[in-house]
C-alpha cells in the first residue's frame, strides 16, 4: 500500500504546472471535447508509466542519456511544426486531419511529451524502490489523473473565450522551446 501511497502523491505533485498539465489545457481548448482526452490521457499514462516501470532502467543504460536526450528534443520540435497545421473543424469541434480524431491525438500527445519527463523518471526511480511495481504504476497514473483531469475541464470551460490560432501558437511555442532546451542539455523548464 505504501508503494501505491507513495507513488500517488509524489507524481500528482510533480505534475502541477508540468507542460502536460498546460498540454491538457491545449488539448482541451483545442478540441472541446474532454472525456476523450481523459480516456486518452488515462491510456497514454498507463502504458508510458507500465514501461517505465518495467525497461526504463534498461533502456536509459542501453542508449545512452545523449540518444534519449536527441530523440526526445527532435520530437517535441516536430510537435511543435504539427500545432501549426490547421485543423478543420466541424460542428464546433477540432478534427484531426490525420485520422487520429481526439482520442488519438491525446494519446501520441501525452505519450511523446512524458518520455523523459521527470513524472516518467520518478516512475523508473520508484519502480526501482518498491518491489511492487503494478501498485507503483497505478499510483504514478492515478496521480497524472488527478492533475490533469481538472486541468482538461478548465480548458474545456475557457475554449470558447480563447482564439483557436492563438492556442496552436502557444502550444507551438511551448513544444519549440522543450525542444531546444532538451537539445542543447538545458534543465527542465517546468
Amino acid at each position: 500500500m505504501e508503494a501505491f501511497l507513495v507513488s500517488t502523491g509524489v507524481v500528482a505533485l510533480g505534475e502541477m504546472g508540468d507542460k502536460t498539465q498546460l498540454l491538457a489545457i491545449i488539448l482541451a481548448a483545442t478540441f472541446c471535447r474532454p472525456w476523450p482526452i481523459v480516456a486518452g490521457i488515462f491510456v497514454a499514462t498507463l502504458v508510458n508509466h507500465a514501461a517505465a516501470g518495467a525497461v526504463g532502467g534498461w533502456v536509459a543504460e542501453a542508449l545512452g542519456p545523449d540518444v534519449i536526450r536527441w530523440v526526445i528534443g527532435a520530437s517535441f520540435i516536430a510537435m511543435a511544426a504539427w500545432m501549426l497545421i490547421p485543423d478543420k473543424i466541424e460542428d464546433g469541434a477540432a478534427q484531426d486531419s490525420r485520422g487520429l480524431g481526439v482520442f488519438g491525438t491525446t494519446v501520441v500527445a501525452f505519450f511523446l511529451a512524458e518520455m523523459g519527463d521527470k513524472t516518467q523518471i520518478a516512475t523508473v526511480a520508484l519502480a526501482a524502490r518498491y518491489t511492487e511495481v503494478v501498485q507503483v504504476v497505478i499510483g504514478t497514473t492515478l496521480g497524472m489523473m488527478l492533475a490533469n483531469v481538472p486541468a482538461v475541464f478548465l480548458g474545456d470551460k475557457i475554449a470558447k473565450k480563447i482564439s483557436m490560432r492563438v492556442v496552436h501558437g502557444i502550444a507551438a511555442a511551448i513544444f519549440c522551446i522543450l525542444g531546444v532546451l532538451t537539445l542543447f542539455n538545458v534543465g527542465s523548464l517546468f
